[in-house]
């Protein structure tokens, strides 16, 4: 039998302040198979690591438990100080007494009960578990950037300024983001073109980088190291080696829609560039808002086009690129104001969303800089600004903070009084969140302003009357009802995961919170890596952020790619549900439940066969598996007995029968 240790974690007070640690250790001792059960306050320490690498040594231990926290957590830890001792990693196993036990019982005596079970149960996992070795696979060293904003941007840059090739998908016609509709940045008033234009350009000049806009990705598949990816490159009917950017075709275009990039408030032809310093700097003829091309039912951009730059004849694309790692970086949409009944669903000229107020206040914006009113182009005299449009809000919209609202609409109002020193600006807050280097003095800086009136409650409802927006509300810290008769209303729209975010969740196999934002494997260890390896997570696509934050997660998003790439092999985890292929009937139900395509039909052999490194060990396939021969290393049938027997009492457990 082998020779197993047993060290109980005291976890400061997170576990002995629940569970009489030192009792755990004693009954510990007494159990089969188990040579040394001790104790130690904080055992993930140094010293409490080398309390186990000692009594490896002095036990000549074959297998070691360690009860503390989840296995979330440390894990990694302590399989690595036990490999230090030359033993095999996959020897070592974790009992979660404090997730599982301590942080959910306030009776002491039954947690230290149910603490001594979950480590019994453990210790018999452990007498059975064999010594594996991880799996080697080659490595495509390229990465894959979906989202060309300033956190793909910096992605992409960081990771090929490392080295390495990089493929970067944006489906807008231009990169950018939202970051280039914005007119200064917090908390130092930074003019966002400024900052971002250079970071635009090197993306179009680097060696190392392919840029392929007004693309998307289709299908992804294979697995870390070795991602095989469709990226569907729709026709723009423009050569950009051609376009000389002249805009005669734009003036000829009689077709007038909606401008994207100035949120509505301008107008654009069918043929256009989004901004003026887009990249790639051509023109994109808009097919689904062009008079038609099947036959062609204008044609006047061709025929003023004198590079013959303008291709009817060109046809979506589907580019396969093979990667390594994959960075997903799909940024932010604004919760629309057509969902906001209190605010008048959309309907009121004159009350924008905060993109829309960025684009007025922009110097190449509509008004060029000039705070105007859409709706007559006079300045107005004053100016509402509602925080948590939509936000904090679980009745009837999002119930999460957006983290980022406080500080643009006091930037706002700060700007607004800068081009308007004579206007009257109010904002209605519930509480203002400024965590950040600088922010709170920003803020400050806001409240003193003169003209800027913070009020301190919800706005109730805001409709339009007389020429004016009328804003009902309420300032909770004078008790008073508000009524503001405004030239203008600004709404801080809460911030969502781009449109469409659920199918590329679909394509990458990657998990999504309630709202649509990408889930990280842990919130503090692993905050930019998704549960399926090799793919990772930066910016607004995985939470609301700013600008700083999204930049500093993109870099780490990045450095975490480039680690992948610092050897030749990939190893990964060798826990994977394995198939007896001398007893498999070749029935294929559990290749249906495969959510990670790790099963195939061998026709030939009339069995499945699995690959290896496609599998995560999530053991959907042996719950279906009707036979029982799908079984996974480690977790086999014979552990989950011995480990449910072990938690059973006597007269329990002789009615459990393997």
């Amino acid at each position: 039998m082998k020779k197993v240790g047993v060290f109980v974690c005291h976890c400061g007070i997170n576990i002995a302040g629940t569970v009489d640690v030192k009792r755990v250790a004693k009954e510990l001792s007494k159990y089969k198979g188990v040579v040394l059960a001790t104790d130690y306050v904080y055992m993930c320490s140094d010293p409490g690591q080398k309390l186990i690498r000692d009594k490896i040594r002095e036990y000549q231990l074959d297998s070691v438990v360690v009860a503390c926290c989840s296995p979330t957590l440390h894990e990694m830890t302590f399989r690595g100080v036990v490999s230090l001792e030359g033993l095999n990693p996959y020897q070592c196993e974790i009992a979660n007494i404090r997730e599982q036990c301590s942080w959910v019982h306030s009776d002491k005596e039954k947690a230290t009960d149910k603490a001594i079970k979950i480590v019994k149960s453990i210790v018999e996992k452990a007498l059975l578990d064999e010594s594996l070795e991880p799996i080697g696979v080659p490595i495509t060293k390229r990465v894959l950037v979906i989202g060309g904003g300033i956190s793909g941007i910096q992605a992409a840059l960081d990771v090929a300024n490392s080295g390495y090739e990089v493929i970067l998908v944006e489906k807008s016609p231009s990169i950018g983001g939202h970051m280039i509709q914005l007119s200064e940045t917090f908390p130092t008033l930074d003019c966002s073109q400024c900052i971002l234009t250079p970071k635009m350009v090197e993306i179009s000049r680097h060696s190392k980088i392919k840029l392929l806009t007004y693309s998307e990705v289709q299908e992804v598949s294979g697995y870390v190291g070795n991602f095989t990816v469709k990226i569907l490159k729709k026709p723009r009917y423009v050569r950009e080696d051609k376009c000389t950017l002249c805009d005669e075709c734009s003036k000829v275009c009689p077709i007038v829609v909606p401008n994207e990039f100035d949120r509505g408030l301008t107008p654009r032809r069918a043929i256009y560039i989004p901004f003026p310093q887009a990249i790639p700097a051509t023109y994109t003829l808009d097919i689904n808002s062009c008079a038609g091309l099947l036959p062609v039912a204008c044609g006047k951009c061709a025929d003023v086009c004198e590079p013959k730059a303008i291709d009817y004849d060109m046809k979506p694309e589907i580019v396969e690129e093979k990667v390594g790692a994959i960075i997903v970086a799909t940024g932010y949409e604004l919760y629309p104001k057509e969902k906001m009944a209190e605010y008048g669903n959309g309907r009121y000229v004159n009350v924008l969303d905060g993109l829309q107020f960025e684009r007025i206040l922009s110097a190449s914006g509509p008004t060029g800089g000039e705070v105007l009113r859409p709706s007559d182009h006079k300045v107005p005299k004053e100016v509402v600004f509602i925080q948590c449009a939509g936000s904090r809000d679980p009745e009837q919209h999002m119930a999460y903070c957006s983290k980022i609202c406080c500080m643009y609409t006091a930037k706002h109002a700060m700007l607004y009084k800068h081009r308007v020193p004579d206007g009257q600006a109010y904002i209605f807050y519930i509480d203002i969140r400024s965590g950040g280097k600088g922010y709170e003095e920003f803020v400050q800086r806001a409240v003193e302003e003169d003209g800027i009136v913070y009020l301190r409650g919800k706005v109730s409802k805001i409709f339009e009357q007389n020429g004016k927006v009328v804003v009902y509300g309420v300032d909770t810290l004078s008790g008073k009802d508000i009524q503001i008769n405004a030239d203008l209303v600004v709404l801080a729209m809460a911030m969502r995961p781009s449109e469409n975010i659920e199918e590329l969740v679909k394509t990458l196999k990657i998990p999504s919170d309630e709202y649509g934002f990408l889930s990280e494997v842990h919130p503090k260890l692993r905050p930019v890596e998704s549960v399926t390896s090799g793919i990772f997570l930066a910016g607004c696509a995985q939470a609301p952020k700013d600008i700083p934050e999204a930049v500093a997660q993109a870099s780490g998003a990045a450095s975490k790619a480039v680690a992948l790439f610092s050897e030749d092999k990939l190893y990964h985890d060798p826990l994977i549900v394995e198939v007896d292929e001398e007893l498999c009937s070749g029935c294929k139900l559990c290749i249906s439940v495969c959510p990670y395509g790790a099963r195939e039909f061998d026709e030939v052999a009339g069995i499945v066969r699995v690959n290896e490194v496609l599998c995560e060990g999530c053991g959907a396939c042996a719950a279906v598996c009707p036979s029982g021969i799908t079984q996974q290393r480690n977790f086999t049938d014979e552990q989950i007995y011995s480990m449910v027997k072990a938690i059973l009492t006597e007269e329990e457990q002789k009615q459990v029968s393997p």
